[in-house]
């Protein structure tokens, strides 16, 4: 386990105070919902799609035509949140754009291919990776955690001073012995565990907020 995965322990529900993003990319002319939208969600598609075994450039392109998937699915109302939660619906539709890659890597093999390898008994079509044996659920799920936790953590930076934020960067996710951080950041011990409680409650609530903002409702 990761120690961004143990740094933040239950605590009380943030106010609602974000108007969901859901919402927002109703309004095609909301060019900051949708900013807000890529910016925290692009590193999560990409990852899924590298770890499905996309190349970087396909990643990259998944990155734009699930985008472009998921805004034409808002200005054709096909998005209902009654039919499950957004992370699933934003899962499905990335598998779907991963899926036409592989498809486009099927159709580009030569049609008079050369008989299967002696070595593996495969021929070229079954040596095209594809995301069969991959459980996309899983990774999903766990990327989708992680890109919260970065997006949630990238959000607090611009909201502290740069000493604090130092602080935890040293003592929470590089893992540095109180003593040093103390040392290397000219503070107390008694601060940096202040500060990286306080930072670290600040976080767990960024990130429920961001949650929020798109509309989770259950495990999705």
């Amino acid at each position: 386990m990761s120690s961004r995965e143990t740094l933040f322990p239950s605590g009380d529900d943030p106010d609602a105070t974000r108007s969901s993003l859901i919402q927002r990319l109703h309004d095609w002319n909301d060019q900051d919902g949708w900013r807000d939208f890529f910016d925290t969600y692009w590193k999560l598609i990409y990852a899924v799609a590298l770890k499905a075994g996309l190349s970087d450039a396909e990643a990259r392109d998944v990155v734009q035509e699930t985008v472009v998937s998921v805004a034409r699915s808002f200005q054709a109302g096909q998005y209902d949140r009654v039919q499950g939660s957004f992370k699933s619906w934003l899962c499905r539709v990335t598998r779907n754009r991963i899926m036409d890659h592989f498809r486009r890597r099927q159709r580009t093999v030569p049609l008079a291919e050369p008989p299967p390898s002696s070595s593996t008994g495969t021929s070229v079509v079954g040596r095209v990776p594809g995301p069969a044996s991959l459980e996309l659920d899983v990774v999903w799920e766990e990327e989708w955690r992680k890109n919260l936790m970065d997006a949630a953590i990238q959000r607090v930076r611009g909201q502290v001073p740069a000493d604090q934020f130092q602080i935890f960067d040293l003592y929470a996710l590089k893992g540095l012995p109180v003593g040093d951080v103390a040392r290397l950041t000219r503070s107390s011990r008694a601060r940096v565990y202040v500060v990286k409680h306080r930072l670290a409650r600040m976080i767990q609530q960024e990130a429920r907020r961001l949650e929020q903002s798109v509309g989770e409702v259950g495990g999705g």
